[in-house]
C-alpha cells in the first residue's frame, strides 16, 4: 500500500494518519481518528471514481461528530446516562440531553486509535479504554479491523475487558450511492430484514416495546423510497424528524453473518448490502442534519445521505427483556459488518 498520509492534529495535539485501502473495485481511506471511514469510492471504467461515502478533506470537521466512526463503549442511546450490573449502578457521560449517546462526550469516535496492521487490503487499529472511561466500568481493548475484497469492505470489532461491562459496537457511516453532487438520499430505494422495530419515546429512548412493523411506516420489507412515507404524520416520525430507528433482525440467525439491509440508487443502478453478526440495526436518514457543516459536495443538509448501524440493541442494560450487551472477562466480544457494494441496471427492481 502507499504509505499513510499525516492527516492533521487531534484536539490533543496528536497526529493522525490517512491510510488507503484499494483494489479494482473500491478505494477506502480510513484515519485512526475515530477509527473512522473517511471516503469511499467506487472505481467505474466508464464514468470514473463515484464518491459513495459523505466526508470531508480536513480532519478538523470529523471533531465533534460520529462521521464515519467506530462508536463505543455503547452505540446509541443509554437513557439517563445511567445502568447497573450485578447491582451495582454506574453513572455515565451525558451527552444527548440526560442521556448518553455513542459512549459519551469522548467517546470512541474521538480517540486516536494505534495502528497494529496496514496493508494494500488491510488495516487493523486498536484502542485501550481505561476502567471508569466515560464512566463505564473494566478497562476494555477493541480492535476494528478493515479488510477490502473485491467490492466488499468488512469491518470486525473486538473487544477484551477484565470487568464486566456494556459494550455495544458500531459504524456510523453517511452513504449517498447518487454520488458526490447527489442532493440527499429521498429516493433510495431501502429494504431491511427486520418484521419488528424498538418504538422509542420523544427523547428516542426504546420503550421496552417490541411492534411489528406492518401497516407502518417503518415497514421497509419491501423495496421502499425513503421520500415514499418519511413525512407520514406518524409519533415514531416525528419523534425522530424521520427515520431513525432500531430494526431486530430474524432470530435464528443472531451471531451469524445474515443479510440485514440495502440501499439503491435508481438512476444509476448502484447497490449497497449490509451484511452484520449483529441482532439488529439502526436506520438513520440523516434528519438532524441542518447545512451547518459543509463536506465533499457542499452542504451537508437534512437527508444528505443515509447511515445503517448494525448493533445490539439500544439501552439494554435498563431493559431486562431485551439481550444483554454486557461483556464479562470470560467472553470476547466479537462481531463483523460487511458493506457490499453492486452495480446493476438503472431502473431495475432491487432483489431480495
Amino acid at each position: 500500500m502507499t504509505s499513510p498520509a499525516q492527516f492533521g492534529a487531534t484536539p490533543q495535539g496528536q497526529t493522525a494518519w490517512l491510510y488507503r485501502l484499494q483494489n479494482q473495485q473500491l478505494r477506502v481511506q480510513i484515519t485512526n481518528f475515530g477509527g473512522r471511514m473517511v471516503s469511499i469510492e467506487w472505481l467505474d471504467a466508464s464514468a470514473g471514481a463515484q464518491h459513495l461515502l459523505l466526508g470531508f478533506e480536513r480532519l478538523a470537521d470529523y471533531f465533534g461528530g460520529s462521521f464515519g466512526a467506530v462508536l463505543g463503549r455503547a452505540a446509541n442511546r443509554i437513557a439517563g446516562g445511567r445502568f447497573a450490573i450485578d447491582g451495582r449502578s454506574y453513572e455515565l457521560s451525558r451527552n444527548d440531553g440526560n442521556n448518553t449517546l455513542h459512549g459519551g462526550r469522548e467517546g470512541f469516535a474521538h480517540r486516536l486509535w494505534m495502528t497494529e496492521h496496514a496493508s494494500a487490503q488491510e488495516l487493523k487499529l486498536w484502542l485501550h479504554s481505561d476502567d471508569g472511561d466515560q464512566g463505564f466500568p473494566g478497562a476494555l481493548d477493541v480492535w476494528a479491523h478493515y479488510r477490502l475484497e473485491a467490492a466488499t469492505l468488512s469491518l470486525e470489532l473486538s473487544a477484551q475487558t477484565d470487568q464486566p461491562t456494556a459494550v455495544n459496537l458500531s459504524a456510523h457511516p453517511y452513504f449517498n450511492l447518487g454520488g458526490i453532487d447527489a442532493i440527499d438520499v429521498l429516493d433510495h430505494e431501502i429494504t431491511i430484514a427486520g418484521d419488528s422495530y424498538l418504538p422509542t419515546d420523544a427523547q428516542q429512548i426504546p420503550t421496552g416495546e417490541i411492534a411489528a412493523v406492518a401497516s407502518t411506516p417503518l415497514d421497509f420489507r419491501v423495496p421502499t423510497p425513503i421520500a415514499r412515507r418519511i413525512r407520514t404524520p406518524h409519533p415514531q416520525l416525528r419523534y425522530a424528524q424521520g427515520y431513525d430507528h432500531f430494526f431486530i433482525g430474524p432470530a435464528q440467525q443472531r451471531g451469524s453473518l445474515h443479510w440485514a439491509a440495502r440501499a439503491r440508487h435508481p438512476a444509476s443502478g448502484r447497490q449497497l448490502d449490509i451484511l452484520s453478526t449483529q441482532p439488529g440495526l439502526q436506520f438513520y436518514s440523516g434528519n438532524k442534519l441542518n447545512g451547518s457543516i459543509v463536506g465533499r459536495g457542499g452542504s451537508y443538509r437534512q437527508s444528505a445521505g443515509v447511515a445503517f448501524e448494525p448493533q445490539g440493541f439500544p439501552n439494554a442494560p435498563n431493559e431486562p427483556a431485551f439481550p444483554s450487551i454486557i461483556l464479562r472477562p470470560d467472553t470476547r466480544y466479537h462481531e463483523v459488518i460487511q458493506y457490499h457494494f453492486s452495480v446493476g441496471a438503472a431502473g431495475a427492481a432491487a432483489a431480495t
